[in-house]
């Protein structure tokens, strides 16, 4: 490592005024991810059924306030695909959903559900409960983004086959029962336009990690420009009178929307499907934003790491403000906050650079903006779904153990037959259990006649953390309960309320632990990681006489009588 790499792996970009000295890298980046957010966020807009203005809205707000407030350092906040079905379901519970040019009688309704679910965050935030997000395992989670994956993709069949007709269908199975009526009422050229767009998209994903141009550039803005320009060529813009292409506003910021509180407060036969709504989508935004903040940090290159309660409260702030002036529910972007790291972002800075590009765009490329297809917008989505869904996260999930791959693919098959609630609280039971047989089948292989199943159930939920001492700045944490999702929380807790005068930390699993599950492995193993970047090191003590099930590093790890034989 060079002397100036070196110096710049050291200094770490913070948020705030300390910031602004990085501000000729987030300006650049942020004109780079306002390009990225343009076509996306028109498009989740649409997805979610309203008018792409109302995506771009969200967008800029996001980008007004979350660097005010930070949490986090690189990722770069908006409306996000992973909501959109959520959004639509809402909005057909609550009156009915719009189209890409017109807003739904139910949409008036869904700005005070985004309203109510910001102060929700709020006090999640307020009284630091964000650290609950990680109860919810790594497997039902991937499954959730899973499921959302495929809702967004059959959701975009209509426009991307340019089908003029009405849609009936609201669920999963629904849309693909109705595939087939889509495809024979095509229309021909802006569904041309929007395969070829597709087909572009797919080659220049493959090539993204070969080529470092679509690295910076991600392939999403090369798709929308080369079918906007198809488009163009093709006068895609003269067929149905224009019907095919996104229409902004003239005056985009003119007649915003606000939400209708007495209406919905006077309709009774809405309450339960409100608040059910605001569940929903408090879990699944939060979900969502804390476990994308925690895979951006993951790949910042100054390994720095966001405040979960900061990110939830900064969230909340934003999906207040979001809903009264119009637009949708705001979190973290993978897509996006990937485009900054890229593209050499440094600090949240880069969301306001983002913003005010939108801004721009909106008051003096409305005409450019209104070249481009619908039938594009959702072939990227398509593209975004499927990255959500496509078998290279089924094989995954499989090389991490066949239980997570039994574990992810039931939480797939039950939210797409019910809802995305249910497919999480069903996915979370099924994991308690799961590690119920698991913990059976380590006191089964125990040659230690006291070890009993006796406990476990409450344990789940118990700190891990049985014992601490503090010897000449080394602090010893032995761990005497199983280490599952439900309680790594409470460890990571520990770790990070440790006294001031400890230099080192020295992790015991004792021979009581009988399972770490493979949720609590990638938490233990993210913060030894981090320590390794920071001033206390972390070491873990008693891993080598648990067995893995798997291959995979991350795999569950279940005690053995005898030290095990590691898999390589």
């Amino acid at each position: 490592m060079t002397a100036s790499s070196s110096a710049l792996a050291m200094e770490k970009p913070q948020n705030g005024v300390a910031g602004f000295k990085h501000l000729r890298h987030d300006i650049l980046s942020g004109i780079v991810v306002s390009l990225v957010s343009l076509p996306l966020s028109s498009g989740i807009a649409i997805a979610s059924g309203v008018p792409p203005i109302y995506g771009l809205i969200s967008a800029i707000i996001a980008g007004l306030i979350f660097p005010l407030i930070g949490g986090s350092y690189m990722t770069i906040a908006g409306p996000a695909a992973g909501l959109a079905p959520a959004l639509m379901a809402i909005m057909v519970a609550m009156g009915g959903a719009g189209d890409a040019d017109k807003v739904g009688a139910g949409y008036h309704h869904l700005l005070v559900i985004i309203f109510m679910v910001g102060c929700m965050q709020l006090v999640i935030a307020a009284l630091k409960l964000a650290r609950f997000a990680a109860m919810i395992p790594i497997a039902v989670v991937e499954g959730m983004l899973c499921s959302i994956g495929c809702l967004i993709i059959v959701k975009q069949l209509p426009s991307f086959f340019g089908y003029t007709g009405k849609v009936h269908a609201h669920e999963f199975f629904e849309y693909v029962k109705e595939t087939p009526e889509f495809a024979r009422h095509l229309t021909t050229l802006p569904f041309a336009v929007a395969a070829a767009s597709l087909v572009l998209l797919f080659v220049l994903g493959a090539l993204s990690k070969k080529v470092k141009l679509f690295q910076i550039v991600p392939p999403q803005l090369i798709a929308v420009v080369f079918g906007a320009a198809l488009g163009c060529f093709l006068n895609l813009g003269g067929v149905a009178s224009g019907k095919f292409l996104i229409h902004l506003p003239e005056t985009p910021f003119h007649g915003v929307h606000a939400p209708d509180f007495a209406g919905l407060l006077a309709r009774q036969d809405l309450w339960y499907a409100a608040i059910l709504a605001v569940v929903t989508l408090t879990l699944i935004d939060g979900v969502e934003s804390l476990a994308t903040a925690l895979a951006i940090d993951r790949i910042d290159p100054f390994k720095r790491k966001s405040n979960a309660n900061r990110v939830l409260l900064a969230m909340g702030v934003c999906n207040i403000a979001s809903s009264l002036v119009g637009g949708l529910t705001i979190i973290p972007g993978g897509v996006k906050s990937k485009a900054n790291i890229a593209s050499g972002g440094r600090t949240l800075w880069a969301n306001f650079a983002n913003a005010i590009c939108l801004i721009v765009y909106l008051m003096i490329g409305a005409s450019l903006i209104n070249m481009i297809p619908k039938g594009v917008l959702a072939a990227v989505l398509i593209f975004t779904g499927w990255k959500m869904c496509e078998p290279l996260v089924w094989r995954h999930m499989a090389k991490i153990g066949k239980e997570q791959l039994a574990l992810f693919t039931f939480t797939v098959l039950v939210t797409l037959l019910t809802d995305l609630l249910i497919g999480i609280i069903a996915g979370v039971v099924a994991k308690y259990f799961l590690n119920l047989l698991l913990c059976r089948q380590a006191v089964a292989a125990s040659d230690d006649d006291s070890v009993t199943m006796s406990g476990y159930m409450l344990d789940f939920f118990r700190n891990p953390v049985g014992k601490r001492t503090l010897d000449n700045g080394q602090l010893h944490l032995f761990v005497d309960k199983p280490l599952v999702c439900f309680n790594a929380m409470k460890l990571e807790q520990e770790l990070s309320d440790l006294p001031i005068e400890t230099k080192s930390v020295c992790l015991h699993l004792d021979s009581r632990v009988p399972l770490i599950d493979h949720t609590s492995y990638e938490t233990l193993h993210h913060l030894i990681e981090s320590s390794a970047h920071g001033d206390i090191p972390i070491k873990v003590i008693g891993l080598e006489r648990m067995l893995r099930l798997s291959k995979h590093a991350s795999s569950v790890h279940i005690a053995s009588p005898i030290p095990a034989p590691q898999l390589a």
